[in-house]
């Protein structure tokens, strides 16, 4: 049990009672950590405190834990809903608009959306419609045999064609009039001048013209294995056929009518390559939530990993699979169905408290992510865990560049930008009304375990008023509810002192996690701008002690004081040392007068021969 020293003149070192020449001089170590700059700040800012600052998110989501050891993490968020592409801004997302209901009865799914001389054709169920962007309205032009699995939009012979793939059979429409051949396709593509299909068992075939199909390669796996038909590039440049599989990645040898197996090659998956393509210089191959990007060279293949899943991953109620991959020019698009994420707590609404919601079991937010090279960003995020997002496309109908989706029996559509543009010198985007969250990862200074003292936190935004608002929130170690600091209706600096105001003694924390939650008003071509957020602490190390004292071995039993006393001298590992009768201080703290201590200092006046008096003068550090 802990040593206690009841009489004066005394203390205890190593379990032994010494005599000392008092007084003893005591003394707290310097306890303050070196300042810390991590962002776009210098070191020449608040001396004597430590600063975070955010004010580029370009590297986007994902990151749930930020340490501070590595200066790029400060381009980082751990979840967002809002346009992360600008540095220096941060603002609500693109507004996202759903179309009229499309009058298709009962329950069904969007299975295809393509387009044909600059309209928009979509599949509801069995139905195929035509939208017209004037009036808002879908118009029936076919019903199909089954629902669609696959559409492409090709060119033979000088004809357009719009084909429509549905497992046992493909419609294909010229502009003119529709037609059906019974060639089972699940997956088309077109490739040497031809359109090819895959079906259900991995027979492959091609046609001249529809109508006209001849088999070729036959797939050496169980029937119901294939999830993509696509055209990437060979480790010889050229372009050629990809079949992706629940197995991996096959190439399609043309000459001699078969497929053969790539470096791609994967555990078995259900979800593994549906919705792979190639974009860029690279193809990108989805398994579930990962993707994998496939460089083919002429010496070796190169395979990196890169999807939304990576570093920390999405939150619970984001997570899902990959239902396909859309490019456009300024992304790779994922539609993820989250209607399969495990049930989570959802608390990402500021200043909520008591209990939260739970998402069901299998009823996660389906939502849209885009990657630019340098992060992901979130494009869009469904308002409620209803039916899964399934299609998507890219077009310029009605000549706007826009991203359209299917989700919950409806279609959407969302204007992308041709380029990167500042926000600033926009005066036409439309943005979604809000409330649309951003969180920061979990910063901890690199030492979870010891406390630090928040101090101040300093918001610089535009673009605000009574309706364009920012609410500003916090929490601590392991909170799950934020607690609001405040709501930011005016354009500047706005500072919030911790723990308010009244009393800005500073917050104790392990680690803190800060949100932002923009919204707008009326009018969709305004928004609110977080500029900057630049976050201020203390790091103070638990406070350590050093003690000085005089051992005073001029009274009896002096030899065996003076080995007792060498022997904690040269101890190689931590001594007990106390000179209080205390089991614990007024506040309840239990033993907060027994120190561990290093002998860090020891000088003696002795005698010599059989005398063995002394006076010893020890400095005892703690460590």
């Amino acid at each position: 049990m802990p040593e206690r020293v009841e009489a004066a003149k005394q203390i205890s070192l190593n379990g032994v009672r010494y005599t000392i020449v008092p007084p003893i001089r005591s003394a707290p170590l310097p306890s303050y950590a070196p300042k810390v700059v991590i962002g776009d700040t210098t070191k020449d800012t608040h001396e004597g405190v430590s600063v975070v600052t955010w004010n580029d998110w370009r590297a986007g989501i994902g990151l749930e834990v930020m340490d501070g050891t590595h200066p790029e993490e400060a381009n980082r968020c751990w979840w967002s809903e809002l346009h992360l592409r600008h540095k220096g801004h941060l603002v609500l997302p693109p507004l996202a608009t759903q179309t009229a209901a499309s009058g298709a009865s009962g329950s069904f799914d969007v299975g295809f959306i393509n387009e044909y001389a600059s309209v928009i054709y979509a599949g509801f169920g069995t139905d195929v419609r035509t939208y017209n962007n004037t009036t808002d309205a879908w118009t029936n032009v076919r019903t199909l045999a089954a629902i669609a699995t696959h559409s492409l939009n090709v060119f033979l012979d000088g004809v357009e064609y719009l084909v429509v793939a549905q497992t046992s059979d493909y419609d294909y429409y010229n502009g003119t009039s529709w037609a059906r051949s019974t060639k089972d396709a699940k997956f088309l593509a077109f490739w040497d001048e031809r359109l090819w299909g895959i079906d259900e068992a991995g027979q492959l075939w091609w046609a001249a013209a529809p109508g006209t199909e001849e088999d070729d390669a036959q797939l050496q796996l169980p029937s119901g294995n294939v999830n993509a038909l696509f055209v990437g590039r060979s480790p010889d440049g050229e372009l050629i056929l990809y079949c992706a599989t629940t197995y991996g990645l096959y190439a399609h040898d043309f000459d001699n009518r078969r497929f053969v197996e790539t470096e791609l090659a994967l555990p078995l998956h259900p979800d593994t390559g549906r919705g792979a393509l190639r974009w860029r210089d690279s193809t990108y191959f989805p398994a579930g939530l990962p993707i994998y990007r496939y460089v083919n060279g002429e010496n070796r293949a190169l395979v990196t990993v890169m999807g939304p899943d990576r570093d920390g991953g999405l939150p619970s109620n984001r997570r899902g699979r990959i239902k396909q991959l859309v490019s456009c020019h300024n992304d790779l698009i994922a539609l993820i169905d989250a209607t399969t994420a495990p049930s989570a707590l959802v608390a990402h609404q500021p200043g909520w408290v008591g209990a939260g919601d739970v998402a069901a079991e299998d009823s996660g937010f389906s939502h849209i992510l885009g990657w630019d090279e340098k992060g992901w960003h979130s494009l869009w995020v469904s308002g409620d865990a209803t039916k899964a997002i399934t299609v998507g496309h890219i077009s310029n109908s009605y000549g706007a560049y826009r991203l359209w989706w299917g989700h919950n029996e409806f279609v959407y559509w969302q204007t992308l930008p041709r380029e990167i543009n500042n926000p600033d010198q926009l005066t036409t985007q439309t943005y979604h009304a809000g409330p649309r969250v951003h969180e920061t990862p979990r910063f901890d200074a690199g030492e979870r375990h010891i406390r630090k003292a928040a101090l101040r936190l300093v918001v610089e935004t535009a673009g605000c008023s009574s309706t364009e608002t920012v609410v500003v929130a916090y929490r601590i170690d392991q909170d799950v509810f934020y607690t609001v600091l405040g709501t930011i209706v005016d354009n500047g600096v706005t500072t919030y002192l911790f723990p308010n105001s009244t009393t800005p003694t500073g917050t104790a924390f392990h680690s803190i996690q800060f949100e932002v939650v923009l919204s707008r008003g009326a009018t969709t071509t305004n928004t609110p701008d977080v500029r900057q957020i630049e976050f201020h602490f203390r790091k103070k190390m638990p406070t350590k002690w050093s003690h000085e004292v005089v051992i005073d071995l001029r009274g009896d039993n002096r030899e065996a004081l003076f080995e007792s006393l060498r022997a904690a001298v040269e101890s190689e590992t931590l001594v007990e040392y106390t000179h209080r009768n205390r089991t614990a201080d007024d506040a309840g703290n239990n033993n907060v007068y027994n120190y561990y201590v290093d002998v860090e200092f020891a000088q003696g006046q002795e005698q010599s021969g059989d005398d063995w008096d002394a006076l010893v003068a020890l400095k005892l550090v703690e460590r």
